[in-house]
């Protein structure tokens, strides 16, 4: 696989003495493509990162951290410890990507339903590159010194699975041994250009906050609503009214969403339920913006459930909570100065924060380490400045839908050489 750019690096060159075997790290990303595992149950995933890890033979291998979680260490001598991170689990989504790879994976998600699967996120890819980044530093041993730690996290998707290992003991020194990194580097395949990479200093993923939220009324015939009180309607109020806190409440300036992500009453068409429960997610990048939207979605709920004359009060339950990732201003010099070295106009340094979410930094601020993130591309190159050049990008398959897939080459080489480029940085 051919460089985008002329790279004179440093890093560049050292990657040139140790070239990627495409065909083994492709059939590898398309094997994951093909079988995957929802987020708390990613055995069979774990097993065949573990496997590929263990034939590198220099990694100390760590298994069934905070469920699935797995780490290999690599000390190769004095000097930093480097954490390097990819994320295991799929999404309950029916794959309609066409390819010959695609998923037909079925399988039972946390509360028992059977649910379609596929690697919707990129995941498979993140797992891929870091499984031949790892080989890659391997190789490159002789060229840098101290210990590379290589983590592979569950249920992502869900924001426990970072949490989860360190509550697990991931670095108690007696359970694992696994050293405090000093740097903590993660990567994310987007909608982006295929071959490009990019980051920025400070906030560059919003934190995100999810609820179910259950309305209780009076269930009944659906011939004698009169004689109910009728959840579906609370509900459908509640949902449009919940439009407006973004649009009139949060100011334009600020980043902020709000979306309703699921509703659920009843079982069949003639009978009025007794309680219906909604999925809503929120965005936010300020402290202030995430309790504003907080407290208007009690408000308008409660505020609904009365209008209703509904006797019993809302529940609300909290699902999931991803902090904000705050990308290191120190980490971030050297970063860009690597990346700017190693793929030249494909980098962008200032890329704007997105309202996508990660629960990746935990692994750093759990300890009080920095952290630094950054994005890259899959779309076709081709594919890619059509839709530009029809001012449609928005129209291209983005993460969490049917038909996102990465097209393998070049984000494969990418994802890994972003991996390579920054651990090299640090540890020199």
């Amino acid at each position: 696989m051919g460089y985008l750019v002329p790279k004179d690096s440093s890093a560049t060159k050292l990657l040139l003495t140790a070239p990627l075997d495409t065909d083994k790290y492709e059939a590898l990303y398309k094997h994951f493509h093909s079988h995957p595992e929802l987020s708390n149950v990613e055995a069979k995933t774990a097993k065949t990162i573990a496997a590929h890890l263990a034939s590198l033979q220099a990694f100390q291998i760590t298994t069934d951290i905070g469920g699935h979680g797995l780490v290999g260490v690599f000390k190769n001598g004095p000097g930093r410890t480097i954490m390097l991170r990819a994320d295991m689990d799929a999404l309950p989504v029916r794959e309609a990507t066409g390819l010959p790879y695609a998923s037909t994976v079925t399988m039972a998600d946390a509360e028992g339903v059977v649910r379609p699967v596929m690697h919707a996120c990129g995941h498979d890819m993140h797992m891929t590159c870091l499984l031949a980044a790892a080989e890659t530093l391997v190789k490159l041993r002789q060229a840098w010194s101290g210990t590379l730690i290589v983590l592979f996290q569950p249920a992502e998707e869900r924001g426990t699975g970072a949490q989860a290992m360190v509550d697990d003991g991931l670095y108690d020194q007696t359970k694992h041994n696994i050293p405090v990194p000093d740097f903590v580097l993660g990567q994310h395949v987007m909608a982006m250009r295929a071959g490009s990479v990019g980051s920025r200093v400070g906030t560059i993923m919003a934190g995100a906050d999810s609820m179910k939220i259950t309305l209780s009324g009076v269930g009944g015939h659906g011939s004698q609503p009169h004689r109910t009180i009728d959840p579906a309607v609370m509900a459908a109020h509640v949902v449009v009214r919940l439009q407006t806190v973004v649009s009139r409440e949060i100011d334009p300036s600020d980043t902020a969403v709000l979306t309703v992500g699921s509703l659920q009453a009843g079982q069949t068409e003639n009978i009025i339920a007794d309680s219906a429960e909604i999925g809503v997610d929120i965005r936010s990048v300020r402290p202030e913006t995430r309790a504003k939207l907080l407290a208007a979605i009690q408000r308008i709920v409660r505020a609904e459930c009365a209008a209703s004359n509904a006797a019993t009060p809302p529940v609300f339950r909290m699902t999931r909570h991803l902090p904000t990732t705050v990308n290191d201003e120190a980490m971030m010099r050297t970063l860009c100065k690597s990346f700017a070295g190693h793929f030249g106009d494909n980098f962008d340094a200032n890329i704007p924060t997105t309202t996508i979410a990660e629960d990746y930094s935990i692994l750093a601020t759990s300890q009080g380490r920095p952290c630094a993130f950054w994005h890259w591309g899959g779309v076709d190159q081709g594919l890619w400045e059509e839709h530009l050049a029809q001012g449609r990008v928005d129209d291209i398959p983005a993460n969490h839908t049917a038909r996102f897939a990465p097209v393998i080459q070049p984000t494969l080489q990418t994802g890994v050489d972003a991996l390579c480029v920054a651990a090299l940085a640090f540890f020199c």
